[in-house]
């Protein structure tokens, strides 16, 4: 595996708490110019030195994991490999650079190159039939969370608040729910036929409707997010200070997320979930069992615990469905999510539509060397009507390798010998070896030979150093 690089995480890190490299170096008790050296990964961090670093910068050891910066690496690399943009190979050394030097100048890029794919695909004619320009709030929604790492203390707070008015077990929290609800709020809850719709408020009738086809899981979440609605506002809004969303859309689809991510507080709260995720190992089926919630949601919940003094692992989360679409993707862990385009056809994720309800593990290796356990299973949803097939996505989660043990799912595997290498996606992975590479990489020149036929669909060049 690959030595994590943390000096420009060091150095940006610094920047940030506004200290100069000689005020820093004095605080560590070594030179400027060592320190220098350590910011431009040309030294290496002792575990004493480490822990110099997280009181004199007020952070965490994971803190210092380097996950923001391969993110941001990782976008610039896919970004700078399109065909489109006519740009010569550009160097691993200056990527790396420019994320690490100029971090508000590489986010600029990846959302310019965003804004000109969505120009360029609606002047090619993907345009909605009423003329309206596409703007992908979505993908503003999922740079929002991951820039603040999925975790938003002030919603804590809002929900730990209620949940010790509440006080209830967690076997007891959705009828607790309801009747703060009821008796706080005047609010009546029914449960009947609700024609292509799941939950439905009245504000002027104070009702809220959920339908008959929800399982029970689903309606508490329902009754946590309207409760959410009507008293974690002010949450809300703290969590938002500072961001200005780019339309009404965006501004709606991160507030609804907000909500969501209050009522998974509210039902999961932080210090007794992280305990019991440590006790029963993050078995995922065992913790929505305890919580009484739904798959999708303890696994989700678990990418949240990323509290300064209390971190839980550093998880990935995905949710796609079986046209390889992710409306759903979060990292903590630092796995470098390809953002336009499909994924790896080798990567557990699409194995587990193979296999439903049953739970996929894989030590999947990316090119560079890092390594993953990663495990996925998926998740049916209910159809409109008799006849028409449900809804199915597979929720996909996962761990840098260093943390396995402290996952059930890697009980029993050789996490050496068991390892799959994957790549990002086809075009920006230069394994030569693949069968199951559906595109030749966007950076090599094809290895056409009518008198030779490969194992692997594509046979190409070897990059120019």
């Amino acid at each position: 595996m690959s030595r994590p690089l943390i000096g420009r995480t060091i150095r940006r890190l610094r920047m940030e708490k506004g200290l100069a490299q000689q005020a820093l170096a004095t605080r560590l008790g070594i030179s400027a110019s060592y320190l220098n050296l350590i910011e431009h990964d040309q030294r290496a961090v002792t575990a004493s030195l480490l822990i110099k670093l997280t009181q004199a910068l007020e952070v965490d050891i994971a803190t210092l994991s380097g996950q923001r910066e391969r993110a941001l690496e990782s976008g610039l690399r896919e970004v700078l490999s399109d065909p489109m943009l006519g740009l010569e190979e550009v160097p691993e050394q200056e990527v790396a650079q420019l994320a690490a030097g100029a971090p508000n100048v590489a986010r600029a890029v990846l959302a310019l190159y965003r804004a000109w794919r969505v120009a360029r695909e609606d002047s090619g004619g993907i345009a909605l039939p009423t003329g309206r320009r596409v703007l992908l709030p979505t993908e503003e929604a999922r740079d929002f969370f991951h820039d603040r790492a999925n975790h938003f203390p002030a919603l804590e707070a809002a929900a730990e608040a209620i949940g010790a008015e509440l006080g209830a077990a967690p076997a007891e929290m959705n009828h607790a729910v309801a009747e703060r609800l009821r008796r706080r709020h005047g609010l009546k809850v029914t449960v009947g036929p609700l024609p292509g719709t799941l939950r439905r408020y009245d504000p002027e009738a104070r009702r809220l409707d959920l339908a008959e086809t929800l399982p029970r899981e689903s309606r508490g979440f329902h009754l946590a997010f309207q409760l959410m609605l009507l008293e974690a506002g002010e949450a809300v809004r703290a969590a938002m200070a500072g961001f200005e969303p780019s339309s009404p859309e965006a501004a709606q689809l991160i507030g609804i997320g907000l909500l969501n991510y209050a009522a998974a507080a509210l039902l999961m709260p932080y210090a007794p979930y992280l305990a019991a995720a440590r006790e029963l190992r993050h078995d995922v089926e065992a913790l929505a069992a305890r919580f009484g919630v739904s798959f999708e949601q303890a696994a989700h919940r678990l990418c949240t615990l990323q509290r300064e003094g209390a971190r839980g692992v550093p998880f990935f989360f995905l949710r796609a469905d079986p046209a390889g679409n992710v409306d759903k993707r979060f990292s903590a862990a630092g796995f470098p999510f390809a953002r336009f385009g499909g994924s790896c056809p080798k990567w557990v994720v699409h194995q587990a539509f193979t296999t439903p309800g049953q739970m996929r593990v894989q030590v999947a290796q990316l090119p560079d060397g890092a390594a993953f356990l990663c495990f996925a299973r998926t998740v049916q949803g209910t159809p409109a009507r008799w006849g028409e097939p449900p809804p199915v996505h597979v929720v996909a989660m996962g761990c840098d390798i260093a943390r396995a043990p402290e996952v059930i799912y890697a009980t029993g595997l050789d996490l050496e010998g068991a390892m799959v290498g994957i790549g990002l996606s086809c075009r920006l992975c230069d394994r030569a070896d693949c069968r199951s590479r559906a595109f030749p990489p966007l950076e090599h020149r094809l290895s056409l030979d009518p008198l030779v036929e490969g194992a692997a669909p594509w046979r190409f060049e070897p990059q120019r150093r």
